[in-house]
């Protein structure tokens, strides 16, 4: 590992802080055996998510142990276009509709416990939430055991940064959910083909369309990485957009007064353009994923600026595009009018990657975010009680506000 890997792995926000205002917004993090960047280039940028589709997409070296070999987030050529078609579908547009039920139920019913003087760890309640959602959305029904166990694996491979690093490089990768937490994925997974909505695993387990027949293991590696994928950055956004809101009570009475005049719930963005305004805000100074997907170049290549031989690893640099202060002036403050009526190109503000790998459920995890910040600001008084900890950590690759805690002051219902 070069030194500069080191530097990224084990003090990842110091390091890249020190790092944005390079000239060249181009970081080497090793030379050999082939050659690694970190980019946020423009012009870099758009050029590596216009090539998408000659690039290979080999994923995380930590992360392809945890969710398997078969895991579509690292599938390619037309197997990875058949996924974007199957689960791609519901997650996005007017399908979108039909999660909103989901959606709605869990938020309140999550916000029905908050009572006066109940304190919380707002990353964890945020947590609960988008996990009940995704594993509505990939399983249909399920046990509450399972959600359980499924928290206590992830738990285990990100509760704390430490062992999370001695997963990554002294025992191999991040640990698999285990036998019996797979087992009863698969068991759940195939338990409720005949909803309505169709769950995601029932629309993989139909037999038609692109996908084909698919047998348990890629089953149970695209539920892994559903499940994971669908939940944790998201968790991280509502968690954020709230703790900036406490953090800026002038912008939150700005959203609280266009709730009020909307009578919006946030599902859709149009009908709440301040609130979601906060929400690309939050995801420019903290998005959740630090950075895009790793891309091979598959030949010799001609980038904007300098040629890199085949096998170069090149990663879009999301936090460092966000803190471009010639693109996004007083880059450290919170500021959602920047974003109303205006948002940049694609190679300054990408938080959900870019080309072929752009995520699926970005609309999924945008109305989220909108609809438990609509929620919470329409029925609790808050405020945060951890002002001295609560600094922004990496949970695995997700950048939440890991020590914000909350204390609820009055109920608004």
């Amino acid at each position: 590992m070069s030194w500069p890997e080191l530097r990224l792995a084990v003090r990842p926000l110091p390091f890249l802080e020190s790092t944005v205002d390079s000239a060249t917004r181009v970081l080497e993090l090793r030379r050999r055996p082939a050659p690694k960047l970190l980019v946020w280039h423009p012009e870099m940028v758009d050029w590596i998510f216009r090539s998408d589709q000659t690039m290979r997409h080999p994923g995380g070296r930590s992360l392809v142990p945890m969710f398997g070999a078969r895991s579509p987030l690292w599938a390619e050529g037309s197997r990875h276009a058949a996924y974007r078609q199957v689960l791609g579908t519901p997650l996005r547009g007017r399908r979108l509709a039909d999660q909103h039920d989901i959606i709605a139920t869990t938020v309140h019913a999550a916000i029905d416990a908050l009572r006066p003087g109940t304190e919380i760890g707002l990353m964890a309640w945020t947590r609960a939430i988008t996990l009940r959602v995704i594993a509505r959305i990939v399983l249909g029904r399920f046990d509450e055991d399972l959600l359980d166990a499924i928290t206590a694996w992830i738990d285990k491979a990100f509760g704390a940064r430490h062992r999370t690093l001695a997963y990554r490089y002294l025992l191999g990768g991040l640990p698999r959910p285990g036998a019996e937490l797979d087992q009863e994925l698969m068991r759940t997974a195939k338990a409720h083909t005949d909803l309505y909505p169709p769950t995601l695993a029932a629309r993989m387990l139909s037999g038609d369309g692109p996908l084909g027949a698919i047998d348990d293991a890629e089953l149970h590696d695209a539920v892994v990485s559903m499940i994971f994928a669908g939940h944790e950055t998201t968790a991280a956004g509502a968690a954020w957009t709230l703790y900036w809101l406490d953090r800026n009570l002038p912008i939150q009475r700005e959203v609280r007064a266009e709730l009020e005049a909307t009578g919006a719930d946030g599902a859709e963005a149009g009908e709440v353009p301040l609130l979601q305004a906060t929400v690309l805000e939050m995801l420019r100074l903290t998005p959740p994923a630090m950075s895009a997907e790793h891309r091979v170049l598959t030949e010799d290549s001609d980038l904007p600026g300098r040629t890199l031989p085949a096998g170069t690893m090149v990663t879009p640099a999301i936090y460092l595009a966000h803190h471009n202060a010639e693109v996004f002036p007083s880059p450290r403050r919170f500021d959602p009018h920047r974003f109303l009526g205006n948002r940049p190109p694609l190679q300054y503000y990408f938080p959900f990657g870019g080309g072929t790998r752009y995520c699926l459920g970005s609309q999924l995890a945008q109305t989220e975010i909108r609809m438990i910040t609509a929620a919470v600001l329409r029925r609790r008084i808050w405020r945060c009680v951890s002002p001295n900890t609560d600094v922004p950590r990496l949970r695995g690759q997700v950048l939440a506000p890991a020590g914000a805690r909350m204390r609820v002051l009055s109920c608004l219902d």
